[in-house]
C-alpha cells in the first residue's frame, strides 16, 4: 500500500482535502498574489461544497460480480470527471460537471480489469483509463459522441506495486498505478531510483506517464518516459499486449512505442519494465544571467550540442525569472546543473559555465558542488507549488495556465516571439512569459506561462480563446502542438493537422484491431470506427 492510502484528494483541485487552506488563509494568500501581480479580484470566491453538487443520475450499473470494486457516489464521480487543467479546475470549482462518469471501477489485478473491459464491451459503455487524474489536455474527461450507454472510468491506483527488480540489468517491473512517490519509496529499499520527475510527480502514475509520453525533470538525454521503458504490458478488449523485454531491438515498428503515447485508446497499461539506476551522489549547479532570452538560448544550444548532457538546463526569460523570484534585475536566468552516481561533476559544470559565458552569460554567486544555487532554489520551489497556488488563483479571479511546444534551433527566436505575441494579443491584459524546459542538439522545448485577470463566470471561454490563438500560432510556425502534455481532447484539432493522413488511417486501423467496439477512451487521438 502507498503512503497516501486513507487520504482523499480534493474533488475540484490539486492535492488532498486536508491540504486545503482555510478561507481566511486563501484570502491572505490571494492578497499577496494580487500585490505581486498587480491584478486580481478583491472578492475571493469559495469552491462549491461536495454536498452542493447535483450530478445526473448514473446511466448504468455494474453487474453483481463487479459491484464490490465499483462506485457511483457523488465524490467518486466528481473526482474522476476531470483532469487538472485550468478549465477543469474552474468548472469543478464552480460545481459544473457536464460529463461525469457513470461508474468508477477500482480493479486490484488484471483479472478484475479484464472483467471490467468485458462488461464495458457487452454493455456498450466507454472505458476511460485513469491514473493520477493529472491530465491538463482533457485526456480523462468522458465526453462521448455516439450511442454509448454510459462511461466507466477505470482507476488503476490499486495496482501500485514494484513487482520485480533486476539489479544486474538495473531495471524494475512496476504496476501502472504506482504514483511517483510510491514507486520511488519502493525502489529506495533497493538503493535504486527511476528519477522521472514531472511537475505532477506527487499524484501521477507510471501508467499515465507512459500513456501520455510524459516529460520529466531531465533537461537533456532522458527527457521523456520513453527513454526509461524496456517493455510494456496492456490489456485490450481483444486480449493482452506485452512486448519482449529487451535493451533495444530492430525488429520492425516497436510495440512499446505504439503504447507509449497511446493515451488509453489502444489498451489499458497494467505494468512496465523500466530502467532504474543508483541515486546520484555528486551534484554541481550554478545560476547564469544573460542580457536577453535570445542570448541565453544561444548558450543552451551550445550546451545541448556539447555532449556535456546537463541534468538541468532551464532558461527563464526575464518575466518568468522575476515572477518566480529567481532573478529580479530584468535579465534572463539559466539554471544549470549536473548530477551523477559515479563521479564528481565539478569538471562538467566548469566547462558548462565556460560555454555559457562565451554567449554573454554571467555567473551569479558562488558555485558550490552539491548545493542548489539561489535561482534554482527559487525556481524549484515555485515549480512545485504552482499547481497548489493555482487553486488559490482561481478563487482570486486570476487566470493561470501554461502551454508548451518544441521547435528546431534555427526557428526558435522567431517562434517564441510570434507565439508569445499572438497569445498576448488574444489575452489582452496580463502577461505571457517563456522558459526553455528541455534541450536537444537540434532544438528546444519552449514553455509559456499565461497570467491574467479572469473574466469571472466566463473563464473557460476566456482561456479557450487564448489557447486557440496560441495553438494556431504554434501550428503555423511549424512547432508541435505538445512537447510533453499529450493530446487528449483539447489538442485534437491541431494534432489532426500535425500528423500525416496515412498515419491517421494506420492508427484507426490499429485501434479497430485491438478495440473493435471502440470503447477505449473515445475522442482521444483518433475517432473510433462508427459503432
Amino acid at each position: 500500500m502507498t503512503a497516501t492510502t486513507g487520504r482523499r484528494r480534493k474533488f475540484w483541485g490539486w492535492g488532498f482535502e486536508d491540504q486545503q487552506p482555510s478561507h481566511a488563509e486563501v484570502e491572505a494568500a490571494a492578497a499577496g498574489v494580487r500585490q505581486h501581480l498587480g491584478f486580481g479580484a478583491d472578492q475571493v470566491e469559495r469552491p462549491v461544497r461536495l454536498e452542493g453538487l447535483d450530478l445526473p443520475a448514473p446511466r448504468l450499473s455494474p453487474p453483481a460480480s463487479l459491484a464490490s470494486i465499483c462506485r457511483d457516489d457523488v465524490y467518486e464521480r466528481a473526482s474522476h470527471a476531470y483532469g487538472k487543467s485550468y478549465r477543469d479546475v474552474v468548472r469543478a470549482f464552480r460545481g459544473r460537471f457536464d460529463h461525469p462518469p457513470d461508474v468508477v471501477a477500482h480493479p486490484r489485478d488484471e483479472a478484475e480489469l479484464e472483467a471490467i473491459l468485458a462488461w464495458c464491451a457487452e454493455a456498450g459503455a466507454a472505458a476511460i483509463p485513469f491514473g493520477g487524474g493529472t491530465s491538463v489536455v482533457g485526456g480523462v474527461e468522458p465526453v462521448l459522441a455516439g450511442d454509448y450507454s454510459g462511461a466507466v472510468t477505470i482507476d488503476l491506483k490499486a495496482m501500485d506495486r514494484v513487482l520485480e527488480v533486476d539489479e544486474v540489468s538495473r531495471a524494475a517491473r512496476i504496476q501502472a498505478g504506482a504514483t511517483g512517490p510510491g514507486l520511488e519509496e519502493q525502489l529506495r529499499e533497493r538503493g535504486l531510483t527511476l528519477r522521472h520527475y514531472p511537475q505532477s510527480f506527487e499524484y501521477s502514475t507510471l501508467g499515465g506517464w507512459i500513456a501520455t509520453r510524459a516529460g520529466g525533470h531531465f533537461a537533456t538525454l532522458r527527457t521523456h518516459i520513453d527513454d526509461f521503458v524496456e517493455s510494456v504490458r496492456a490489456l485490450t478488449p481483444s486480449g493482452a499486449w506485452e512486448s519482449r523485454r529487451l535493451p533495444a531491438s530492430g525488429a520492425g515498428p516497436s510495440p512499446d512505442r505504439m503504447l507509449i503515447g497511446s493515451e488509453g485508446v489502444l489498451g489499458v497499461i497494467t505494468e512496465a519494465w523500466v530502467r532504474v539506476g543508483e541515486r546520484p551522489r555528486y551534484r554541481a549547479s550554478a545560476d547564469v544571467l544573460f542580457p536577453s532570452f535570445s542570448d541565453g538560448a544561444a548558450a543552451v544550444r551550445a550546451l545541448a550540442q556539447s555532449g556535456l548532457n546537463p541534468s538541468n538546463c532551464r532558461l527563464l526569460d526575464p518575466g518568468e525569472a522575476e515572477l518566480t523570484g529567481a532573478a529580479q534585475d530584468g535579465r534572463a536566468l539559466l539554471v544549470l546543473g549536473f548530477e551523477s552516481a559515479d563521479h564528481p561533476q565539478d569538471g562538467p559544470l566548469a566547462r558548462g559555465i565556460e560555454l555559457a559565458c562565451d554567449h554573454g552569460g554571467e555567473v551569479r554567486g558562488e558555485v558550490r558542488a552539491g548545493e542548489r544555487g539561489e535561482g534554482e532554489g527559487a525556481w524549484r520551489a515555485a515549480f512545485l507549488q504552482a499547481p497548489y497556488l493555482r487553486d488559490t488563483l482561481v478563487g482570486a479571479g486570476i487566470l493561470a495556465e501554461t502551454f508548451e511546444s518544441a521547435i528546431t534551433w534555427d526557428r526558435l527566436d522567431e517562434f517564441v516571439a510570434s507565439v508569445g505575441d499572438r497569445a498576448r494579443e488574444a489575452l489582452g491584459a496580463g502577461s505571457v512569459t517563456c522558459r526553455i524546459t528541455h534541450a536537444y542538439p537540434d532544438g528546444a522545448a519552449p514553455y509559456f506561462t499565461v497570467l491574467a485577470p479572469a473574466r469571472r463566470g466566463a473563464e473557460v471561454e476566456q482561456w479557450d480563446e487564448v489557447k486557440a490563438a496560441a495553438s494556431e500560432a504554434v501550428e503555423a510556425a511549424g512547432g508541435t502542438i505538445t512537447h510533453h502534455h499529450a493530446v487528449g481532447r483539447d489538442h485534437r484539432p491541431w494534432y489532426d493537422r500535425q500528423r500525416p493522413d496515412p498515419f491517421a488511417a494506420a492508427l484507426r486501423a490499429a485501434k479497430a484491431a485491438v478495440d473493435p467496439a471502440g470503447i477505449l477512451n473515445p475522442g482521444v487521438l483518433v475517432d473510433p470506427s462508427p459503432r
